[in-house]
């Protein structure tokens, strides 16, 4: 069928990775395989509505926003995720798409920007960390890390150092809300010198956890 199952389709600004700050359109798709600790999103684990891509792309153009994030739950657990990818491409878009990193993102087109999780020891999820989807990361791809603790910070600073990317693909470094403090990472990152970007989620200290921001 030449559908998705959407949980949502909004129009907010962008919080997070390289367009932050920015008006974009949100389209949410339901489900996911993981279960992360500090995951900010679980009503977009079931329920939703199956929508064909026309009325996806209807809807995106009636909202009017130049970016879009397609994003989840996890959208590459769909398989039209791919060719929605492409027609919003087409369209014009400026495309990112927000994935947890456990699934292979080579049939997402490389036009649009792969955000790409790679999940930490406490995010309890990283045995599912798809590590070859590194080989297929360009300098218009983006990665992101959870931060939990000073454990997940040293874990990741160490995976950093093992990665061959890109030259254009930005590693931005996030502090996992209620966890640890905006301050600690951004004292960790300095005192190291690391090579990331540093992030605070803007959406969350706009309207909280509230969906359809």
């Amino acid at each position: 069928m030449d559908a998705l199952r959407i949980t949502e389709v909004f129009c907010s600004l962008q919080g997070e990775a390289k367009a932050a700050g920015r008006v974009c359109t949100f389209i949410r798709l339901t489900g996911c395989p993981l279960r992360c600790h500090y995951c900010d999103t679980a009503y977009a684990f079931h329920g939703g509505e199956w929508l064909k891509l026309d009325d996806i792309l209807a809807r995106t153009d009636e909202l009017g926003a130049h970016d879009v994030c397609v994003t989840g739950g996890e959208p590459l657990a769909q398989p039209n995720v791919a060719p929605l990818v492409r027609r919003l491409c087409d369209a014009g878009y400026d495309v990112s798409v927000e994935t947890a990193g456990a699934l292979d993102i080579r049939p997402i087109d490389p036009r649009a920007s792969r955000v790409v999780d790679i999940k930490t020891p406490d995010s309890g999820e990283a045995e599912r960390n798809r590590w070859d989807n590194l080989d297929a990361l360009t300098d218009h791809d983006q990665l992101k890390f959870v931060i939990c603790s000073e454990t997940d910070y040293q874990w990741s600073k160490q995976r950093l150092a093992e990665m061959n990317l890109p030259a254009g693909c930005i590693v931005w470094f996030s502090p996992s809300h209620g966890q640890i403090t905006a301050r600690e990472l951004a004292d960790w990152i300095v005192a190291d010198r690391l090579p990331v970007r540093f992030q605070l989620q803007l959406h969350k200290q706009l309207w909280g956890d509230a969906p359809g921001h």
